[in-house]
């Protein structure tokens, strides 16, 4: 399997209780399966994955599955703290027909990398779907290092990693260590054309939420191979990269929904709305971004 186009980490609207609200989920699905979207992700950090129960996000793939039928690729974002319990996660996600899982550095217990490399091998030998690895060390803590790469190299069915530790270094040394056996996938937004101009095919990108036909633009310039056009789309899509990449990231990819008029609320506390004037400033930005 090669990943081609952009594929959204799909935020979960909630209600005024903090409820997830399905009407609103399956508006955001249609926009944007109908805006240039290539598979969407439920389960992943812009998801709020971290505040959903078990049964929260197994009801959720269900839905996903279900309102997306076949009309687009999905990823399950399968990520927990224990080993155990992601296996659980891919094997309920291969059941109900995702075509591959994303699986990230397990939170807080920050294993070492021999202990890492553990878990995804057995992961990769309890499921029979592709499998993106999601190195983001800011957040987890632990880097996804070469040392669990080279470990990885016998089994197919880990096919690539979603690169998001903001160090290009890292995009070189996969080319150079690795050539065409993992897929380098975007995730460090604002490097986007970086790693578009490194032969990259793919973005997992929690802003297309709410800007899919703008990080479309991008992308599908580069595999024309038109660079001057892709730096163009991407000077427009910039600023609002950085505004994301600024702090509170899930709040503004929901506020940039609620502008588009889908209602997904407010993140689940501990996460806080926006403050008015941070608010105010997103605002103008995406604004800005809508009518370029």
């Amino acid at each position: 399997m090669k990943l081609t186009g952009i594929y959204a980490p799909i935020v979960t609207p909630f209600d005024a209780e903090e409820n997830i609200h399905y009407p609103v989920l399956e508006r955001l699905i249609d926009f944007l399966i109908e805006n240039g979207i290539s598979g969407l992700v439920p389960g992943g950090t812009t998801g709020e994955v971290y505040a959903l129960s078990e049964a929260e996000r197994l009801e959720l793939f269900q839905f996903v599955r279900n309102c997306a039928g076949e009309r687009t690729m999905l990823i399950a974002g399968v990520n927990a703290g224990a080993t155990r319990e992601v296996i659980r996660f891919a094997q309920a996600a291969e059941r109900m027909g995702y075509q591959a899982l994303m699986a990230a550095v397990p939170p807080y217990s920050r294993p070492t990398q021999r202990e890492l490399l553990a878990h995804y091998r057995l992961l990769a030998q309890n499921t029979g779907l592709p499998i993106i690895l999601y190195n983001f060390p800011w957040r987890a803590g632990t880097e996804v290092g070469y040392e669990v790469m080279d470990g990885l190299l016998d089994l197919p069915n880990i096919i690539g990693i979603k690169e998001a530790s903001s160090e290009m270094s890292r995009v070189y040394e996969f080319r150079l260590r690795y050539g065409e056996r993992f897929q380098m996938i975007c995730g460090s937004d604002d490097q986007a054309l970086d790693y578009f101009l490194w032969g990259s095919t793919a973005w997992i990108g929690g802003g297309a939420s709410c800007a899919p036909r703008q990080h479309a633009a991008v992308l599908q310039a580069a595999l024309r191979g038109d660079f001057q056009a892709a730096r163009a789309a991407m000077e427009k899509l910039m600023p609002f990269l950085r505004a994301l990449e600024s702090g509170n990231y899930t709040q503004k990819v929901k506020r940039g929904c609620e502008l588009l008029g889908f209602a997904v609320g407010a993140p689940r506390r501990p996460l806080l709305p926006l403050e008015e004037s941070e608010r105010a400033a997103f605002d103008a930005v995406f604004t800005s971004l809508m009518t370029a």
